[in-house]
């Protein structure tokens, strides 16, 4: 599935939705390395960006997003409406990022 094929409203531009699929979810459940964690902990000294960490998250935000299209495709959908992202801290230093939206199956309007 194209990317383009997913959004977070409810209606995709220029389709119609034919076919509700039901809820699909990417989970990913991810800690920090103690590399990491010193690694951002001296970079909190210097101040400003994060950078460790942000690409930590991201990694874990496009691989959610990827496990749902994935779950996508599986229900035979073309695209995915209202996609969101939640994350919850499972322990110290664990969180479980989740991607999930509704499968459909759309057709271009004329």
């Amino acid at each position: 599935m194209d990317v383009s094929m997913t959004t977070t409203s409810f209606e995709l531009h220029g389709h119609r939705v034919v076919k509700s699929l039901g809820v699909v979810r990417g989970i990913i459940v991810r800690s920090r390395s103690i590399f990491g964690t010193i690694g951002a902990s001296f970079q909190t000294l210097v101040g400003g960006d994060i950078t460790l960490l942000m690409e930590l998250c991201e990694k874990t935000r496009a691989g959610a997003f990827d496990m749902m299209v994935d779950h996508a495709v599986e229900r035979g959908a073309n695209a995915v409406i209202g996609v969101q992202y939640d994350a919850t801290e499972i322990m110290q230093g664990v969180t479980e990022v989740i991607c999930y939206g509704t499968a459909v199956i759309v057709e271009p309007t004329r």
